[in-house]
């Protein structure tokens, strides 16, 4: 592209980004919003605050409430299954799992049955 050409490009842009900031300066939304925000401004200054702590005092979540959630959403979305621990009065074995598709744990509930094998739970833990 020559100078020449892309001088002119450049040109019809400023021609056309003037011909949108006038469009925008006759908007009387705009005119409302830099009138809302000058007042803001001088409020600010009147009463020593920066926007940081106008944004703080206008939230209506407190900061520390707002950062629980996320880390939960973070580690994966689902908490986390408690410990179980179980032994066999039997043999003196111990199986620790955290959920119930364990592979000696079910041997044990199909020869012992569901109750019985409940009853060997030793502790939970979180």
């Amino acid at each position: 592209m020559s100078l020449l050409s892309e001088y002119m490009q450049m040109e019809q842009q400023l021609k056309q980004l003037q011909a949108n900031l006038d469009k925008l300066q006759n908007d009387k939304r705009l005119q409302a919003e830099l009138e809302f925000k000058g007042k803001l401004e001088g409020l600010m200054q009147e009463y020593g605050k920066s926007a940081a702590e106008v944004i703080a005092l206008l939230d209506p979540k407190p900061a520390s409430a707002g950062a629980a959630p996320k880390a939960t959403a973070a580690a994966g979305g689902r908490r986390k299954r408690k410990l179980k621990i179980y032994k066999n009065p039997n043999t003196g074995e111990v199986v620790e799992t955290r959920g119930g598709n364990q592979k000696t744990l079910k041997a044990w509930k199909d020869e012992h049955g569901n109750d019985t094998v409940e009853s060997w739970l030793v502790r939970v833990e979180e």
